[in-house]
């Protein structure tokens, strides 16, 4: 009886949430028989509603009648073609990009050291909630059980806070959730496991100490969303060593991090923060009971049903341990999301994820010629392989994402993809041009062969090895030595099939590939030096290819070859 009212909250809300979201799940899945129309449509009320613009002027939208018409007179784009647009806007001007207001610029790095600025409209945030929606009344339909319970949307750290251009534009969101509309976001506040005012904690220690102890308040926590899942893997790694103190702090009501918390930010905690003995009682049980993290977890989460999460890719290599420590829950795999914006969701049952094809107008260049004009998404074929190029609301045209999808079938007429890598991300120091994509592919070929599951692998030029070569940095329980050596030159071969690489190897510019065996610790250490480098907590990325060098002297380990 105690969890009633709490339970008719998040009923109450979540329900709410779903009717919100059925008008556009519902157009959604209309759509999905008319993709070429759908598309066409979007495009061209989105170039009429911009052709007053100083991008509209220069490439005359009014007068485009068609598809073929854009990609006639608008060349493609990539982030640099928009530099001094994005700086025009931070200055204050209107009008350059898009008719809409610039609500803020987010700040973006994905997997490299430049920050790039998006510019964020109404439009392009409305464009987010037509995917988000038909994907949270899907989740709703198939599991009913997630309307009962609260929910963890991925509440990270705040890097870049009040900061604005000279012009007055904010820089980043305050908060995860302002990919969500208006209301959206108070429904999801009011059924958040995690309170808000936890973004405004600096120090990553404290921050996981703090939203640990309200995910254990939590005990018919339904839904886990964050974006990579080693963010929740960390998160959950110090349970072992604090669930004591935890478990004291939710009997009497108190925060007692390993830093204490400044005392303004203490004082906002104490509405969500009142003392529970109950369920205090729960966590020290289910701790003395049980001997692994998977056997706790289950015992205090019983009701936790999915758990959201990037899964394709690099990050696929980080699923099988979110797996086994959440055995109650189902993991679905989020789809292809970027800040500049939506390509594809989940829904459940497909093998792959659907278009976003009432989000953006979408543009496929094939990897196997890409001086042909790129598809448009109804063209696309099953099993091939294409580079997506987004035209958004946000006022990106013709951008090329640099991220490279696999078709794997079809929901009516609708393709359903397949996030496989990135295309664009290129280490280059002697002409070898190591692309992102290729060595991810090597990297799961090599250890599918050697039937090697990683904690952490990744490949980077290391100035500080001496000899010029690139180095697989691993973290792995059990291989020998000579193991992970004899993989090391599998994976070399692998990357020869790069003929710039193979050619930079036979001219001796670059030596065999080194192995640098990582002892512990690798995913915290590679958090750290993103976080230190600006990117937010939640956001950050392992990557097969990492383009920044020095990683033997920040990792904790040895060379072994």
């Amino acid at each position: 009886m105690r969890m009633w009212p709490s339970s008719l909250l998040n009923a109450t809300a979540n329900g709410l949430w779903y009717l919100i979201c059925l008008p556009d799940s519902l157009a959604f899945r209309r759509s999905l028989r008319h993709v070429r129309e759908t598309q066409g449509e979007l495009l061209l009320q989105l170039l009429h509603r911009n052709a007053d613009t100083v991008i509209g002027r220069r490439y005359r939208f009014a007068e485009l009648r068609s598809a073929a018409d854009y990609q006639d007179r608008v060349p493609l784009s990539t982030y640099e073609d928009y530099q001094e647009a994005t700086e025009r806007i931070g200055r204050g001007q209107t009008k350059i990009l898009t008719d809409d207001p610039v609500l803020l610029l987010e700040p973006t790095s994905g997997s490299t050291a430049a920050t790039k600025y998006i510019p964020y409209t109404p439009s392009l945030k409305a464009e987010f909630q037509r995917a988000i929606a038909p994907w949270i009344v899907d989740l709703f339909h198939h599991e009913p059980r997630l309307l009962l319970g609260p929910a963890y949307w991925s509440i990270t750290p705040v890097t870049h806070r009040q900061q604005r251009t000279p012009g007055g534009i904010p820089i980043g969101f305050e908060d995860d959730n302002e990919y969500f509309g208006l209301l959206q976001r108070y429904l999801i506040q009011r059924i958040m496991a995690v309170p808000p005012p936890v973004r405004l904690i600096d120090d990553m220690t404290t921050f996981r100490y703090v939203t640990l102890l309200f995910l254990l308040r939590s005990r018919n926590l339904a839904l886990i969303s964050v974006w990579n899942p080693t963010f929740l893997t960390l998160l959950v790694e110090p349970l072992t060593d604090w669930w004591s103190l935890l478990a004291d702090d939710i009997r009497h009501g108190t925060l007692s991090p390993p830093r204490p918390l400044p005392s303004r930010l203490l004082a906002s905690f104490k509405f969500w923060n009142r003392s529970d003995p109950g369920r205090a009682d729960e966590v020290r049980t289910a701790f003395q009971q049980n001997s692994t993290p998977a056997t706790v977890h289950a015992q205090l989460w019983p009701n936790l049903r999915l758990i959201s999460c990037w899964t394709d890719a690099h990050a696929a290599l980080h699923v099988p341990q979110v797996t086994r420590l959440f055995p109650q829950a189902r993991v679905q795999g989020k789809g292809l999301l970027a800040t500049e914006g939506v390509v594809s969701f989940p829904l459940v049952g497909q093998p792959g994820y659907i278009l976003a094809l009432r989000s953006h107008f979408f543009e496929f260049l094939p990897l196997d010629d890409q001086t042909v004009r790129p598809f448009l998404a109804h063209q696309l074929e099953r099993d091939y392989e294409y580079e997506v190029v987004l035209t958004t609301g946000g006022g990106l045209y013709r951008y090329r994402l640099g991220d490279v999808v696999r078709v794997v079938g079809y929901l009516d007429s609708c393709p359903l993809i397949q996030f496989v890598g990135k295309a664009g991300q290129i280490s280059d120091r002697f002409g070898e041009k190591l692309n992102e994509y290729h060595v991810q592919r090597a990297l799961e070929t090599v250890f599918g062969r050697h039937s090697f599951q990683p904690r952490f692998a990744m490949i980077a030029y290391d100035e500080s090895l001496g000899q010029p070569a690139y180095t697989l940095f691993i973290e792995v329980n059990g291989p020998p030595d000579q193991l992970l050596i004899q993989l090391a030159a599998d994976l070399d071969i692998a990357l020869r099939e790069n003929f710039h690489y193979a050619y930079c190897r036979d001219l001796q510019q670059l030596g065999p590939l080194h192995v640098f065996r990582i002892s512990e610790g690798a995913l915290k250490t590679f958090h750290t030096v993103c976080r230190r480098e600006g990117q937010r907590a939640g956001d950050i990325k392992p990557v097969a290819l990492h383009r920044s060098g020095n990683w033997a002297r920040t990792f904790r380990g040895r060379v072994i070859s």
